[in-house]
């Protein structure tokens, strides 16, 4: 059964911007900090950010001022938004729910970022 469900993904230039979503139930959403992560081919499943319930944020060096989280309530989604992409962005990205000593992982979706 899927619990979280991304979408946004697709081909970019460098340079470029894309928005990734995350949807989820309301039981998960509300109770839950909300993460992104990806992965790329031959590497680790590395952190970029979280947001907690009550919106308090932290990210990576590597995307810090380049992407940013965000959680719509009414929605049960939460955002990452990337801007300034770069070759080295391309990955698999997932979203992660974490709490209460649970954890949901989405399917992934890709990001590639190529002239």
């Amino acid at each position: 059964q899927v619990q979280l469900v991304e979408s946004g993904g697709g081909l970019v230039q460098p340079g470029g911007s894309l928005r990734l979503s995350c949807a989820t139930s309301r039981n998960i959403f509300s109770r839950n900090t909300m993460g992104w992560y990806r992965q790329a081919p031959g590497h680790q499943r590395d952190f970029l950010a979280h947001i907690t319930s009550g919106r308090s944020t932290n990210y990576a060096d590597s995307v810090k001022g380049r992407f940013t989280i965000s959680r719509d309530n009414a929605k049960n989604t939460v955002y990452l938004q990337m801007n300034s992409l770069k070759h080295e962005d391309t990955a698999v990205y997932y979203c992660r729910a974490w709490g209460f000593g649970r954890t949901y992982w989405g399917q992934g979706t890709q990001v590639t970022v190529s002239s």
